[in-house]
This record gives C-alpha cells, sequence and structure tokens, in this order.
C-alpha cells in the first residue's frame, strides 16, 4: 500500500479519510476555539479567550512543520505555513488586546 498522506479507518458509520490537511486543519480549528474565535464544538458558545491555550496549539503546528520538513507536498507545506501566519499574527492581536479578542478573527473559516 502507498502512503500518500491518507489513512482510512473504519467508524460506527462506515469510513472515513483523515489526511495531513484535515488533521492540521484540526489543530487550527482548536486554536480559533482557544482564540473565542469559533464556538466550543461541546458547549455551543464562544468562550473567553485562552491565549496560553492558543499558543499550546501553535507550538504543536510549528513543531509538526519542524518535524515534517521535507515529507510534504507543495499543497500541504504552504496549508501549515498559511496556517502558521494566520494564526501567529491572531495571537499577536489578542496579545495586544489584552486577550479580549481583539478587533475579530483572521482565522479564515472555511
Amino acid at each position: 500500500m502507498a502512503d500518500d498522506g491518507k489513512r482510512t479507518q473504519a467508524g460506527q458509520d462506515g469510513e472515513f479519510t483523515l489526511s495531513f490537511a484535515a488533521f492540521v486543519l484540526s489543530l487550527a480549528h482548536t486554536a480559533a476555539v482557544h482564540f473565542g474565535d469559533i464556538a466550543d464544538p461541546a458547549s455551543g458558545t464562544a468562550a473567553p479567550p485562552n491565549l496560553p491555550a492558543a499558543d499550546q496549539m501553535i507550538g504543536v503546528l510549528s513543531l509538526l512543520e519542524e518535524k515534517t520538513r521535507g515529507n510534504l507536498t507543495a499543497e500541504e507545506r504552504q496549508l501549515l505555513d498559511q496556517l502558521l501566519y494566520e494564526l501567529r499574527m491572531r495571537y499577536v492581536e489578542a496579545s495586544k488586546a489584552g486577550g479580549s479578542g481583539g478587533s475579530g478573527s483572521r482565522i479564515i473559516i472555511p
């Protein structure tokens, strides 16, 4: 079986495919929840910003970037670079605003 960056796992409802892009986007989504830009999926409401948690998610993505360097497709690399840029800029905005969320989300929601 060729390793194309996708894993198929059987779930209760059938099969789903987990790609590198989906994994990275899920981490970025979690960071957006921590910034308070997106409602928490568990509660359905936006929580106040939690900058240490958002910073941790940015750190996880940075580590992933470092450890996968040279092993990503051009599209995967571009996605990871763009997400890290947007999240870092959002972190700076939120930090300057004292964690109050700043002037709005920079997170692009697909």
